[in-house]
């Protein structure tokens, strides 16, 4: 440390920059190691689990290759086809029903992560890997007395059919937690209990006002334009986004964020520029990779608190979001979304592909699309012909103008 740095307390620099990074384990958010058996029974519980488990949530289950491991120590091809043997690093097949990827580099946990960021719930055979959260099955064949290490977080003892003990060195090492028993035979039990604790632990939900456009067809920033009892448009958009969402955000560029402050605001300033609505996601994503953002854009006058109540009690956390379809055609509404925490990989995907709407995200990934419940509702409003008559349309006891033309300025 320099004597500078001893004397003013200032933090030693470092090379990288602070970021919050997602809460992942060896293969995704929620995964859950099976152990305590020999495969076989691992694989069988797995097996009977996914049809219960498959209507809500997506998936997969992750296991070694004894026979191919063994082949390949042998000389063999290690279960490689011809087109691997050949030279190929990689195989792409369409099964017609399924596609298959093999590929001959090793498995990494930053690639792992990748291949399965979409993936709701990984299961995972922990007699070969490690994740977050352990169900333990008391086979006296196969103690896990010697891999207490990978006991981290057990969420359920499971016992085969004529065991009835926990063992003392196991109870020893759950001492301070309250682990459910359940027998090993009862798929519906044990999976009620995943997915009760999955929908537990779904990312809080945080709210962002996109407000940082240039305003360019409107000649005045839209977030100051007043509809409602001389309130600006975008303190009204955090004031509906904040029955919803622990707290609320509003985007903005680096210029706003003194005005914000002074309005009783929460700016949050574009740490990527120049993207358009993208900005403002990306950005709330640095802020906080682990929350689901309820996104709104500051332009929609005649959106209504019931609507948004729609949009979030109807939110399906297990898919990357959740949106409305447009009233026009039907591609989803990005600026009304519910967008979950692994849609930040996906819409930095497109962007490094060169997209920078959030739309094309959406079209091309597994969401949750609504009918909208009030079509009128998803009106913005972009220049001043269009502000006027949306405060004549609020103004009037009916209002059922249809939807402006213009699309959202970026």
């Amino acid at each position: 440390m320099s004597d500078n740095q001893a004397s003013t307390g200032a933090a030693p620099r470092t090379k990288h920059a602070q970021l919050a990074r997602p809460n992942l384990g060896e293969f995704g958010r929620q995964e859950l190691a099976i152990l305590g058996a020999p495969c076989g029974k691992i694989k069988d519980l797995a097996a009977r689990l996914l049809p219960l488990l498959s209507p809500e949530l997506r998936v997969t289950y992750v296991d070694a290759d004894h026979a191919a491991g063994d082949d390949a120590a042998q000389g063999g091809s290690g279960g490689q086809d011809a087109i691997l043997q050949a030279g190929a690093a990689a195989e792409l097949t369409d099964k017609i029903t399924f596609a298959r990827l093999d590929v001959k580099r090793g498995l990494d946990k930053f690639s792992q992560q990748e291949w399965l960021q979409h993936q709701s719930l990984v299961l995972v055979n922990g007699n070969h890997f490690r994740a977050q959260q352990q169900l333990v099955i008391l086979d006296p064949t196969k103690p896990v007395e010697k891999k207490l290490d990978r006991l981290t977080n057990v969420r359920a003892l499971l016992l085969p059919e004529g065991v009835t003990e926990i063992p003392a060195y196991l109870r020893a090492h759950l001492s301070a937690s309250e682990v459910p028993v359940l027998p090993l035979h009862d798929a519906q039990a044990i999976a009620h209990l995943i997915l009760q604790e999955w929908h537990a632990a779904a990312p809080p939900l945080r709210g962002l006002v996109l407000a940082g456009g240039r305003s360019q067809r409107m000649g005045r920033d839209k977030g100051k334009l007043t509809y409602h009892a001389g309130q600006e448009q975008r303190a009204r958009a955090a004031e509906l986004l904040a029955e919803f969402c622990q707290d609320v955000h509003v985007s903005c560029r680096p210029d706003q964020v003194v005005e914000l402050e002074i309005a009783g605001l929460r700016p949050l300033p574009d740490t990527f520029s120049d993207l358009g609505p993208l900005s403002g996601i990306l950005s709330a994503f640095r802020l906080d990779p682990n929350a689901a953002w309820l996104v709104v854009a500051c332009d929609l006058p005649f959106l209504s608190q019931t609507t948004l109540g729609h949009l979030v009690t109807q939110r399906q956390p297990a898919r990357m979001a959740t949106a409305f379809q447009s009233p026009e055609n039907e591609w989803p509404e990005p600026l009304i979304t519910i967008w979950e925490p692994s849609s930040y990989g996906t819409l930095l995907r497109f962007l490094s592909l060169g997209y920078s709407c959030p739309r094309k995200s959406l079209i091309n990934s597994d969401i949750e699309l609504l009918a909208t419940p009030a079509p009128q509702e998803l009106r913005n409003v972009n220049t001043p012909e269009e502000f006027e008559e949306a405060k004549r349309d609020l103004a009037s006891p009916l209002t059922s103008s249809p939807r402006g033309k213009g699309q959202p300025d970026n």
